[in-house]
Formats: structure tokens, sequence, C-alpha cells
């Protein structure tokens, strides 16, 4: 659909990259396959060249790249002291060029559309990090933000950064109880809070939610409120509040792998003195004078906690490096989707998904971030590209659904915008249909360089997505990241070309997590990612097939993947089928193989306002699995649900709607606070029992 123009190909960055290997090592690589190759199977040397071209500023020296090729246990430039949040402001950028571009519907507190520049956002991260120590924040100490994409964030987290403090942050759109499953694990001592945000015209007043969090987080002794819904609202009442005592915590690192206990193993300790909870207001913070002093941590020092979408029982608290996230956003950002500081970065996220922090990442190379606040959907579908287009958007990153929704609304953005600055379009959270491959080049730019990419928040990255000398092919992702040896398992645990197979990894990258926090022994670390295969074998979760030509397709979730008649598909191929269909909005499916019985298939969907659920409707909807894919994947019944079980991060929730559906309650198949909208589930428990009742009579 795309190829690389010479021009592109001469001034990417990849291509840089490997002219200065060839002068500088003399290692000569005539495509970018046997770049890959070398970079998988000479992982120290290629990590050091990591470190080396991008010139990594280390206050103390590295006494290697990897001390033991273990996964888990993977220890990572030993030795190097260094701060990520430092990169950032040493990176050279026009210190009156913009840094931040934000965009909001709410309005009520500034104007629309406002930039940061990098003076002022250097002088503000020093102000509030200045203020941050003042409140008594040290290194390991943990800030928490329930906070919009806003400048405000950005600030707040490179000030956390710069201090050596661990940052975790949750968008206001979540609930109390599902924020709480993550901020208590972490026992944050200061929260940053905004007052409420709007979505699609429409007001949400999140001040009494900001208080229950206050309430049930005893471990704060300072709240930094963000007036954002309510022009000047007022801080609750400073009066102090005695807290609980906090708790001992050891020094860094799994035991049996760097020695101690992992942050957050509490330990018996005599408490300390009883603080008190002080309320204080943002813009104060900002209004310091103060030199921006760097605290130098270790490489493998906690840089933030991000949360898997936690669908059982409390949500992973997954920890990540300063140093591991330096080095793979650089990486990735540089390499993959060649971005550079001329560049306006932006991608369609919240504060709640591993997007932020990627998008975050933009920085690190001098680029300029775009921040949108706001619902997607806005003026028929085009508030975004009506973004890219008002501010001059080149790298524009949004989501599989949102693309969908588009074609769904049947709009065309090239008719309305003027899109030329777009050179480079990103797609990530779900499979990208070979449609919306065709709607990117027939709506936005026929030459327009579009480079879905997979990967997750267990990595802050992805494994596999694009690169600007490679061709574009309908419904792969271009390539295999450098540095990340992903393969397709079969069962027997080997290797396999142009074969459907588990995503799994065989070599340690620096951004896999340096552990979970309160997982003292590593246990759950291991249940994630390593139950599997064992040791040295990190099983991701998703259906893959890496092509003879060296693209990736991915079909979804291996664990709730559809198999029929000896035949295995992922999800992601029958949703591409059923979705097409005008009439269906929105669909689930679910292969109950468990049942003691023959397979039973059915499948739920979600129709358009007036449609009808009809004889003909439903064979118009098996004509087009059975033509997309095959009759084996034709489901047993086609049901009306009012709408499909979604996690807040927007994944279908297919494996704990297959647990309810196998007899599992539904407080053990899923975390109801993680859901976006737990209403949904109440269906399938009804169909359960449905289901069971049928099955005892023998029907």
């Amino acid at each position: 659909m795309w190829l690389p123009s010479p021009a592109l190909v001469e001034h990417s960055n990849v291509r840089a990259y490997m002219a200065w290997l060839s002068e500088r090592h003399g290692l000569a690589f005539n495509d970018y396959a046997g770049l890959w190759q070398w970079s998988v199977d000479h992982i120290d040397a290629f990590w050091a060249s990591v470190w080396a071209y991008f010139d990594i500023h280390a206050s103390q020296p590295r006494a290697g790249v990897l001390s033991e090729h273990l996964m888990p246990g993977a220890h990572w430039f030993p030795g190097a002291r260094l701060n990520y949040a430092e990169r950032v402001f040493t990176v050279g950028a026009d210190p009156n060029a913009p840094a931040i571009i934000f965009r909001t519907e709410t309005t009520a507190t500034r104007p629309a559309t406002t930039e940061l520049s990098w003076f002022d956002l250097r002088q503000r991260v020093a102000s509030v990090a200045g203020a941050l120590r003042g409140m008594g924040v040290k290194t390991g100490d943990r800030v928490a933000a329930f906070v919009s994409n806003m400048p405000e964030a950005v600030v707040a987290f490179l000030a956390c950064a710069a201090i050596g403090a661990i940052w975790s942050s949750c968008s206001p759109d979540i609930g109390a109880g599902a924020v709480l499953d993550r901020f208590k694990q972490i026992e944050p001592k200061v929260l940053f809070a905004v007052d409420g945000y709007v979505y699609n015209n429409k007001g949400y007043d999140r001040r009494e939610v900001v208080s229950e969090l206050v309430r049930s987080l005893p471990s704060l002794t300072h709240v930094v409120h963000i007036p954002y819904l309510v022009p000047g609202t007022p801080s609750p009442s400073t009066a102090p509040r005695k807290v609980a005592p906090k708790r001992a915590t050891a020094a860094y690192g799994p035991p049996g792998l760097r020695g101690g206990a992992i942050p957050g193993a509490v330990n018996d300790a005599p408490p300390s003195p009883v603080a008190s909870l002080h309320h204080v207001q943002f813009d104060d913070l900002t209004r310091g004078a103060t030199r921006l002093a760097f605290e130098q941590v270790p490489f493998d020092h906690p840089l933030w906690v991000l949360y898997s979408s936690g669908t059982t029982g409390l949500p992973k608290a997954i920890v990540h490096s300063h140093g591991g996230i330096l080095l793979e956003h650089l990486k990735s950002l540089t390499f993959h989707i060649d971005l550079k500081p001329s560049d306006r970065f932006f991608w369609f996220t919240t504060t709640g998904w591993m997007m932020w922090n990627f998008l975050i990442g933009g920085l690190l190379v001098g680029s300029t971030i775009v921040l949108y606040d706001g619902s997607p959907g806005r003026d028929d579908m085009l508030a975004l590209w009506q973004l890219a287009q008002d501010v001059g958007v080149t790298v524009f990153g949004t989501s599989a659904a949102y693309i969908s929704a588009c074609m769904k609304a049947g709009i065309k953005p090239n008719e309305h915008l003027d899109l030329s600055a777009l050179r480079h379009v990103g797609s990530t959270g779900s499979p990208l249909s070979e449609d919306g491959f065709r709607w990117i080049y027939d709506a936005i730019r026929a030459d327009v360089w579009l480079g879905p990419m997979s990967g997750g928040t267990d990595v802050c990255t992805a494994f596999v997505g694009a690169c600007p000398i490679l061709p574009v092919t309908p419904g792969e992702m271009q390539c295999r990241y450098l540095g990340a040896k992903v393969e397709a398992f079969d069962e027997a645990g080997q290797a396999q070309i142009d074969e459907v197979g588990e995503l799994v990894l065989t070599q340690p990258m620096p951004s896999m997590p340096i552990y979970f926090w309160r997982d003292p022994d590593m246990r759950r670390y291991r249940e994630s990612y390593f139950e599997t295969y064992g040791p040295g074998i990190w099983r991701h979760g998703d259906w893959v097939k890496i092509t003879k030509g060296g693209g990736v397709v991915i079909y979804g979730r291996s664990d709730s993947t559809i198999n029929r008649h000896g035949v295995r598909i992922g999800t992601s191929e029958l949703y591409r089928a059923v979705e097409a269909v005008p009439e269906v909005t929105d669909s689930l499916v679910i292969d109950l193989e468990m049942l003691g019985r023959p397979s039973y298939m059915p499948l739920f969907v979600v129709l358009r306002e007036g449609a009808v659920l009809d004889a003909a409707l439903t064979l118009k909807i098996k004509d087009a699995i059975r033509s997309a894919l095959s009759a084996r994947q034709v489901p047993d019944d086609v049901i009306v649900v009012q709408a499909v079980p979604r996690t807040l991060n927007g994944k279908k929730m297919e494996v704990p709607v297959k647990k309810i559906l196998l007899g599992t309650p539904l407080e053990k198949a899923a975390n109801v606070d993680s859901v976006a909208n737990p209403a949904a589930l109440e269906f399938f428990v009804e169909f359960a029992q449905h289901l069971a009742q049928t099955q005892a009579s023998g029907q």
C-alpha cells in the first residue's frame, strides 16, 4: 500500500544509525532484516550501541551491559547512575519553541488551545520539584496523580522523576474503587488531583471522588489541587488530619536477584511520627524560583508504576526503571516512529494508559508533544483530525477502534481538512483491519506512512510495529522492533514462520518490569509471563504470525482464541468480519470448549439504533463470517446485547465473560471496579444460568 521514498529512507533515523554502526564498529547491513537479526543475536552489543549512539549521560559509569542473561532477573547496566528527566532537559531544544501543545474541551479554566515553551516547562518542573522536596518527598517515595491528559500532569511527572520519586497516574474518568485498587497498593505520599473534566460537552464533577481518595489513602501528607472544571475551586479544609504511620520498606531489588527485598514488601518497623495532611494549589507550586537539580539514581531505580487492566483480582502494579524506559523509548521513538526534534507528536490517550507515558517520551528527542483532553467523537468524529490540521501534527497516533469508528461514521477528513503536514499515522490498542488500512489511504493521505504497532503496559512500548524504510502491507505490522526477539511458538515450543503461534520473547529487554509492587517473592510476576514455558521464555498472551517477509500479524489474545474443529483463529479476525456488517456496532464471541459437551460458540452483537436481529440479519452476519473466514467459524447462535463489557482501557473482556459462562461467580471472574461498563456483565450472568439449566436438562 505504501513504499518509502528514497528521500525518506536516506534521511530516516534508522538509516543514520546503520551508517553510524558501519563507521564506528564496521558493521554493515544490507537491509533492516539483517540489522534486526544482529540486534537480537548480540543483545549486549546492540544495547551498548544504543547507549553510545544517544550519548547517555551517566554521573557514574556503567560496569557492563547485562550482568546475567536471565528472564526474569536481567540486571541492565550495573553501576550506572542517571536520571530520566535530565535527558529531557539536556536534549538541546530551542527554549522558545513549544514543548507542549494542549487542546481541551474544558474551557472554563483556560483557553481551548495553549502552548508551553521548553523554557517555561523547565521553570515549572524546577519549581514543582523544589516544592515536592519541601513537602518531604524523597527518592523512592510515591507520588500519585488523578489527572487529565494536560500540561500539569507532564510537569508533575517530570518533577517527580527529577527528584527520584516514583510516579503513578489514573485518569479522572475512572471510578474511585478502581483508583483505590491501584493507589492503595503503592501508598503515595502526595496526590495531584483535578476537580473534574468535560467529555463531549458534558461536565463531570469529580470533587467527591477526590475526597474519597483522600479519606482512603492514609499515607498521604499533601494533596495538590488542580482547578480544571470549576474556576477558582477552593481547597478543602486545610485542618490537619492524622494519617497512619508510614510503614518501612526495604532496599530496591527482587530477592535473590539484586539482594534485598522489593519496595512495597512491608516490614515490621517502629512507626514513624504521625504526619498531618495539607492541601495546596498547583499554581502555588509553580511560583518558586529554584534551580532544576536531578537526583542521580541507579539504572534500575523505579520511574513509575503502571497497572494491568485488572480483569481479575487487584491490578498488577508494574514497575519500570529510569534507565530501561529511557533506552527503550529513545530506541522506539527514534528508529521506529522516526521522531525528530522538528516533529509535533500526538497520540490520543489518557493518563491511565501506557500510551501517555510513551507520548511523553517524545520530549526525550526534543519533539513537541501534543495533548488532547476530551471526546474524540466530537464534531462528527473530526475533532482529532481538526487538531492535527490546526497545530500541524506530523506524527498522529490513535487506536484501531477510533479508525473503525471513523469508517463507520463515513467521514473523509481529507475532504474537509488540510492534513499535508501529517507524515505518519500510528495505531494500537487492537489489531487494525485491512479495511482500516484502506480507509487511512483513502480518507487521510494517499502517501502517508501508516504504522500500526503492538506491545503492552507490561513493557510500556511495542514489540512489533513501524519502520520507515520498509513497505506497508495491508493487515500487517512492518517488522519486529530492534532488540525485541519476538517469535511465534507452536504447541511444542518451537519457533515458526508463516504460522500462527504464541507471541513470546526469547531475549530480555531493558523495559521489562523490574518487579510488581507488593510481590516480594516475584510469584505473580513469574505466573504472568513465565508459567507456560518457564524461565527464559516470556509468553505475552497474543496470537501472532511472523511472515516470510518479516511482517507481523497480531490475531488477538491467545487465551480467548477460537478453536473450532481443530482450526484455531484469533477473535480479531471474526470481529473484522462481523463489524463490517453495517447494522452491527460491536461484538463479542466466546468459544466454550470446556462445558463437557461439543463446543458451543455464541456471538453477541450490539446493533445500530433501529436495527432488528431478525432471520435475515442473522443470516447476513453468518454469511459475512463464512465468507471472510470459513464455515467452521460460524457461531452456533447470534444474540443481541446492549453493550460489550470492556476494561477501563477499552479492551473487550473476552476471558472474564468466558469464565462467567463456564460457571465462575462474577466476583471471581471479574473485578467490577476495573470494568468501564459493569452493568453490561449482568446479561452474561443471567445467560450463564440459562446455559447451566440447558446443560442440566441435556438439551
